[in-house]
């Protein structure tokens, strides 16, 4: 009989035991599958857009972002330009290549290099800067440049959104550039260089991926950089009504 019931309890203590050590040795290989980082990818046009000057100039206009990794890496092409339909010829195009890592719960830093082409001869510069989330919901994108002549300037992005209803969005941005030493080659004084600021209203047609939208941008050069371009015969401020759409992919 004692034996019977060293058995039973032995059966017991295993049928407990067995599963709770199978269960314990699963669990790191479970919780490392979950921790392990996915890798995402997609493309952003912040703006792609048709722009109407007072003065009748004509511009297509793009601001996109193509970017692959997790939340830990991120490498991200981020391309803007101008394109001036009549001339047949761009007005300005940038391309960056950075890697982006967080550094906060809402700010990221990112580092790499830009490939400008504006008027004139072309650039390359070293890119340092911070994008994120600041309070009261802003989005912010801040950059420093700095060439292989030692040219260096900055620039500040910033965003805010305000939700009309669940489809109909009214976002407002300025693009504030500061150079820290003159580049006349390219027509940039130092100082405060330029600014554009935009007022768009968007209707959500697919879950924020189709967002088309109607607007009006300022830009205005300032200072020696307003000198060169008269200088060079352009002009220093103008005024765009614009119809584009924010596309997500």
């Amino acid at each position: 009989m004692s034996r019977i019931k060293s058995l039973v309890a032995a059966g017991l203590l295993g049928s407990v035991f067995i599963p709770a050590v199978v269960s314990a040795q699963e669990m790191p290989s479970d919780t490392t599958d979950r921790k392990k980082p996915l890798a995402i990818g997609g493309a952003q046009f912040e703006e792609f857009e048709y722009r109407y000057s007072d003065d009748d100039e004509e511009l297509a206009v793009w601001n996109a972002d193509i970017f692959y990794g997790t939340d830990d890496l991120k490498v991200r092409w981020l391309s803007k330009g101008e394109y001036a339909i009549e001339e047949q010829a761009y007005e300005g195009l940038e391309n960056q290549l950075v890697g982006q890592v967080p550094i906060s719960k809402f700010f990221d830093a990112k580092a790499g290099v830009r490939f400008d082409t504006p008027e004139g001869p072309d650039r390359t510069y070293a890119v340092l800067g911070i994008a994120g989330l600041a309070p009261q919901w802003f989005e912010v994108d801040t950059n420093l440049y700095v060439n292989k002549q030692g040219d260096t300037s900055a620039e500040l992005d910033a965003e805010y959104e305000l939700l009309l209803t669940n489809y109909w969005i009214l976002s407002a941005n300025l693009d504030a550039t500061v150079a820290f030493s003159e580049d006349r080659e390219i027509g940039i004084g130092k100082g405060l260089v330029s600014t554009e600021t935009g007022l768009r209203l968007s209707y959500d047609l697919i879950d924020r991926s189709v967002s088309p939208y109607v607007g009006v941008v300022h830009e205005r050069k300032y200072g020696d950089t307003a000198d060169f371009a008269e200088a060079d015969g352009g002009g220093t401020e103008d005024w765009f009504a614009v119809i584009g759409a924010k596309l997500s992919f």
